[in-house]
């Protein structure tokens, strides 16, 4: 009770300093707050997959760029609200990602993580192919953009809402089903989880977190979605950000997102000599030092100091 309590008290505390947030920041940083919240809903959707059925993705940018060119496409041909885009993207995310789950039942380790990798190599092609309709190289222009303010209020209130949602989903029977996949296949279909349908399941939902992250993405691009912005360095990003952010646990994902987030940005202003490539160093640097001194990520040290805490009460009980 007494863990559960300082948990929402530290949602709420962060719900608050996140609302407040924005007035004290500038245009500027003002977008680069909500690219973190776009990120947190995508590192989100992947750590349901990954950390919590244990099924590796290395396509999840392939799923976002169909959500950032639905709503891109829904804007400028029918004028559609944003709003209202980000949930189409969410239904039809949901349906590709139980299709992309259907033949990865049959895949795992290694060969899950190849197949996703196609997948997301593959999509981003797709607008070249039907130039016609998806504007090729060139990209889709939405109708409407939007100002930094409110692309911040709705990529922080969409990651609020979808947190809840994958708390729910994760603290109820579908979230113990796939623990239990996770865990040990074996042992979840003697113990009555029919392994298809919630293995199918998780891809579902994971990759209609991606779609609403890459409506957000699309947002924030001046609604611009361009197959470019969608490659495979986007995959691997949001795969960092959720071994950054810990697998397998939803409190460590804001730290996850907001190291894909921030640090290319902070890490540009870093001078190397005698390298032209200087963020991509720094980057890569961050990230090897990161896994030796946290293997198993934010969410991993959080718990450790929270083990730490409790033996520290129980002796003074004593």
């Amino acid at each position: 009770m007494r863990v559960r309590a300082a948990g929402i008290g530290t949602a709420a505390a962060a719900a608050v300093v996140l609302a407040l947030l924005p007035f004290a920041l500038s245009a500027y940083h003002q977008a680069l707050a909500a690219q973190v919240g776009t990120f947190f809903v995508a590192i989100l959707g992947l750590n349901i997959l990954t950390g919590y059925t244990g099924q590796i993705s290395i396509g999840h940018g392939a799923f976002m760029a169909i959500g950032g060119y639905t709503t891109a496409v829904l804007s400028r041909d029918h004028h559609t609200n944003l709003v209202l885009t980000m949930a189409a993207a969410f239904a039809i995310c949901f349906c590709c990602g139980l299709l992309v789950g259907l033949p990865a039942l049959r895949l795992a380790g290694v060969y899950l993580a190849l197949a996703t990798f196609a997948f997301a190599v593959s999509v981003p092609q797709v607008p070249l192919k039907f130039s016609k309709y998806l504007g090729g190289s060139g990209g889709v222009q939405s109708a409407k953009t939007v100002g930094h303010l409110w692309l911040y209020g709705v990529s922080w209130t969409t990651a609020a809402v979808l947190f809840v949602l994958a708390w729910l989903i994760l603290r109820g029977r579908t979230g113990r089903a796939f623990r239990a996949v996770r865990d040990s296949e074996v042992a979840a279909t003697s113990s009555g989880v029919q392994l298809p349908v919630y293995k199918t399941l998780a891809f579902g939902i994971s990759a209609a977190f991606a779609g609403v992250a890459g409506s957000l993405f699309v947002m924030g691009t001046n609604g611009f979605a361009q197959p470019s912005e969608f490659g495979i360095l986007l995959s691997l990003q949001i795969l960092v950000g959720a071994a950054v952010a810990g697998l397998g646990s939803l409190w460590g994902v804001l730290a996850g997102a907001a190291f894909i987030g921030l640090l290319p940005t902070v890490s540009s202003d870093v001078p190397l000599i005698g390298s032209t490539h200087g963020q991509d160093v720094v980057f890569g640097l961050i990230v090897i030092v990161i896994m030796l001194l946290l293997p198993n990520g934010v969410a991993g040290l959080l718990a450790r100091l929270a083990r730490t805490r409790a033996r520290g009460l129980n002796r003074g009980s004593i």
